[in-house]
């Protein structure tokens, strides 16, 4: 009778613990065990099955515990742990490009990006994460520091048409992202990718580069899509079409695509992207609450898509725990859809260990506990108080007990590529005390920036609008006209033998001016409406200006020298202003303004015909110069005051009060 063969060596069995396997077939073991030689599983299986055909000198009892795959948070910017709390309540656009930009081109480094991601990778070692995908700057130090503390990931490089703190340009952030894929590319922990950031961020000329390199090395490509409504609805606007079919056109799925968010697609996007390959990242929290919507997650997971899920930024969620995000991913479903059977706990932790990882193309090595793939695997505590009683009768309850009612903090043991990283709670690759120290000092530093920066409207205004302080002069003066005068203005001007126009417009201004409590200074948002010579809009322009005091000083004939320092394009919306700026109180002032370039006495002046509608102030004629001297302003305060006379006007009316400070008074009909 043969004997049965010896038991194989192998270096590490776990045993006695609810072995869930997350492969296809869903298989558990009570008790089981799993057995791992190097990095990878070698069996699977019930524990007298394992037991008797492996051997191995280090055995861990996972009695009482749920040993399963490492969960995959399939989103994330982990440096961002440094911006963390810096600041919440605000709209996307309005914490991303007023705060977290303006914070990051000061601040963010390589030793900023080594930092963040060390103290990262200790949360997420501690909540169960084994796998993440980060996008961000200086990509290669999330690698180098990833690596150390022993995680996987899949590390983007990130792409935009405007400088970053570590390119000044895209065609470097895209040579930097080359070159970072081509040195970490067969690494055991690290798989690089490209990042162009989303398609407002980006060109097509980026997105198709990014799409070329990524299907060139056969790597991820980690993009944001459709994650607000703005988002989508300017893409109409701007391309006449919806968000996903704008970058199919550009080449993008030739890669295989990691769409973060996806919160606004419809079903015909979800099939594009499932024809495609592409893996969708979900954002529970993080959309939440920056309030920019619900993804419809169950109709995603009835088409076929590949979903997983992800924390999004530390700065934006604000957290790492991926238990938090499984639990939320199937409430938010059930409310969502009014269904409480869609997205079952099963489900929902499929997206964070299986799906997520062919959502983020990495099944062949990942997200489930199957001979041959790499021995990722977590130890989870389900004995607690807050876990009790467990029911035995069905078979997926246990799921549920992992989804609703367990913790983060539940997770006692994290196993990455064979390697121990946290052992009965105790972390052994990440020094928490020394991380939490530096995070402070620099916490310290970003605060004495931001309070510097709120103490001045301009610093705030240059910080989102990346410009220089420019300050302008004007010569200018007012008078308050009938209709009649003003028709009389209108000949004269176009009859005179001693004024040229050099051009005339003819605009409908609408603008609205910020007052600060502690500020000389007032804020004007400008939107300019071209009136054409059939009565309708040509072209719309959007300016901000900076308007420093009223007047500077006063000359003969009540001409007013007056100051507005800065003048920029306004590249957000007036929302977008007003929640940025805080102002304590707001004007709005519309016209319909005709206007004439001049020519008068060899210099030149710009004559303003101003219907002030709101508030109805009347009609007004106002003229003025832009001045480099005090010379130069005296010398044109005269030829203003004659140029009135010359208009059949009386110097003697003039009025020395802006249109903002007559409506505030009262002035008017």
């Amino acid at each position: 009778m043969p004997q049965d063969p010896s038991p194989t060596p192998v270096d590490l069995l776990i045993l006695n613990g609810i072995v869930l396997t997350m492969d296809e077939d869903l298989r558990q073991y009570e008790p089981g065990a799993v057995a791992v030689r190097g990095d990878q599983i070698v069996a699977v299986g019930p524990r007298e099955v394992i037991t008797a055909r492996y051997t191995a000198p280090e055995v861990v009892d996972a009695t009482g515990k749920v040993v399963m795959p490492g969960l995959i948070n399939a989103h994330t910017h982990v440096p961002m742990t440094l911006l963390r709390g810096l600041a919440d309540d605000l709209r996307l656009d309005v914490w991303l490009l007023g705060y977290m930009m303006p914070v990051e081109r000061e601040f963010v480094s390589p030793e900023f990006v080594r930092l963040g991601t060390s103290l990262a990778a200790a949360e997420l070692i501690r909540s169960g994460v084994t796998t993440f995908v980060d996008m961000y700057y200086f990509e290669e130090e999330v690698a180098r520091a990833t690596a150390a503390a022993g995680l996987r990931a899949v590390a983007s490089q990130t792409v935009l048409k405007f400088p970053s703190p570590d390119a000044k340009s895209y065609e470097e952030a895209l040579e930097y992202a080359e070159d970072f894929i081509r040195r970490w590319k067969d690494h055991p922990l690290i798989i690089p990718s490209v990042a162009p950031h989303a398609p407002y961020t980006t060109t097509p000329e980026i997105l198709h580069a990014s799409a070329r390199l990524a299907a060139e090395y056969d790597v991820p490509l980690h993009i944001h899509l459709s994650e607000t409504a703005q988002e989508v609805e300017n893409m109409r606007r701007e391309h006449n079409m919806p968000v996903i079919p704008y970058v199919k056109k550009q080449g993008l799925f030739e890669a295989k695509v990691i769409a973060a968010h996806c919160v606004h697609i419809d079903e015909g996007e979800m099939h594009t992207l499932k024809h495609h390959g592409a893996g969708v990242a979900h954002n529970p929290s993080s959309n939440l609450k920056l309030a920019s919507g619900i993804a419809p997650v169950a109709r995603m997971l009835q088409v076929g898509l590949n979903v997983g899920i992800g924390t999004d930024g530390p700065a934006s969620n604000n957290d790492l725990d991926m238990f938090e995000e499984v639990r939320l991913t199937a409430l938010l479903a059930k409310g969502a859809t009014g269904d409480p059977t869609v997205v079952p706990a099963t489900t929902a932790l499929l997206m964070a260990t299986r799906m997520g990882a062919q959502a983020i193309h990495a099944a062949h090595m990942i997200g489930s506990l199957e001979p041959g793939k790499r021995a990722d695997i977590i130890l989870v505590d389900i004995t607690p108080l807050h876990n009790a009683p467990r029911f035995r009768r069905d078979p997926n309850g246990v799921y549920a007990q992992l989804v609703y009612a367990a913790k983060s903090t539940d997770v006692t043991d994290v196993l990455v590529n064979g390697r121990w990283l946290m052992r009965d709670r105790q972390l052994l690759t990440v020094q928490e005390d020394e991380l939490l120290a530096q995070a402070a000092d620099l916490a310290r530093r970003i605060d004495a920036f931001l309070i510097q920066r709120e103490q001045s409207v301009l610093s705030k205004l240059i910080a989102i609008e990346q410009a220089t302080e420019e300050e302008s002069y004007e010569v200018q003066v007012k008078v308050a006209i009938t209709p009649e005068q003003a028709e009389e203005v209108v000949r004269r001007l176009h009859t005179h033998p001693d004024i040229d126009i050099v051009y005339s417009r003819h605009y409908r201004e609408y603008d609205t001016y910020f007052f600060f409590a502690d500020d000389h200074d007032a804020l004007r948002y400008r939107e300019d409406e071209f009136i054409g010579p059939d009565g309708k809009v040509e072209r719309v322009r959007y300016r901000l200006t900076l308007i420093g005091p009223s007047h500077e000083r006063a000359f003969e004939g009540a001409v007013l020298l007056s100051r507005s320092r800065y003048l920029a394009q306004a590249t957000h919306s007036l929302r977008f202003y007003r929640e940025y700026f805080k102002p304590q109180r707001e004007l709005e002032i519309v016209k319909d303004r005709r206007r004439w370039k001049i020519r008068y006495q060899d210099t030149e002046f710009f004559v303003n015909l101003d219907r002030i509608q709101k508030p109805d102030l009347g009609t007004f004629l106002e003229i003025k110069s832009r001045t480099w001297s005090l010379r130069d302003a005296e010398r044109k305060a005269r030829l203003i005051t004659a140029l009135l006379r010359e208009l059949g006007l009386d110097p003697a009316q003039a009025v020395t009060r802006e249109y903002p400070e007559m409506a505030q008074a009262g002035d008017g009909k």
